[in-house]
């Protein structure tokens, strides 16, 4: 089963590089590993582009993890990130065989910053198939990942 999969980190800041070359850099806001996985679709991005947009993890007043970015006017460094997808279950060295191919994990991956954008928010990125280094403070810490397979199940009761 195909599930597009990011890591979100909320960061108090990011910056992502190339060739020692600052690409992207944002403030307060979220830094997002994305992966893309044969067989995912236009419908696996826009189901994570929704979710890391409103999802609320970010404190309110009280200091409850109650706004989301685009409620406190964050940004969002997204990273492409294919390894997200290894397969280490067998021998010392991971198999990335269930990983997109290049074409597919560029489509969907800019298709999840497009929607990003659309949602207002300011997004930054990094090169899709080079060599980064990403530096973020992450604040909390708080990470979550998400995977796009979790559109079609059900949720459990309470």
């Amino acid at each position: 089963m195909a599930a597009m999969r990011a890591v979100i980190q909320r960061a108090a800041w990011g910056r992502v590089r190339v060739d020692a070359e600052v690409v992207g850099e944002i403030e307060r806001g979220l830094v997002v590993l994305v992966g893309v996985r044969r067989g995912d679709t236009p419908e696996d991005a826009e189901y994570l582009a929704r979710k890391t947009a409103n999802l609320r993890i970010f404190p309110d007043e009280t200091g409850k993890m109650n706004r989301s970015v685009k409620e406190i006017g964050g940004e969002v460094l997204a990273v492409s990130q294919f390894t997200l997808y290894a397969d280490t279950r067998k021998g010392k060295r991971p198999s990335f065989v269930q990983a997109a191919d290049p074409d597919l994990g560029k489509r969907l991956y800019e298709l999840y910053v497009e929607l990003l954008l659309k949602e207002g928010l300011h997004v930054e990125t990094g090169v899709f198939g080079a060599m980064m280094q990403v530096e973020l403070l992450n604040d909390g810490p708080v990470t979550i990942i998400l995977d796009s397979v979790d559109r079609t199940r059900p949720r459990r009761a309470r």
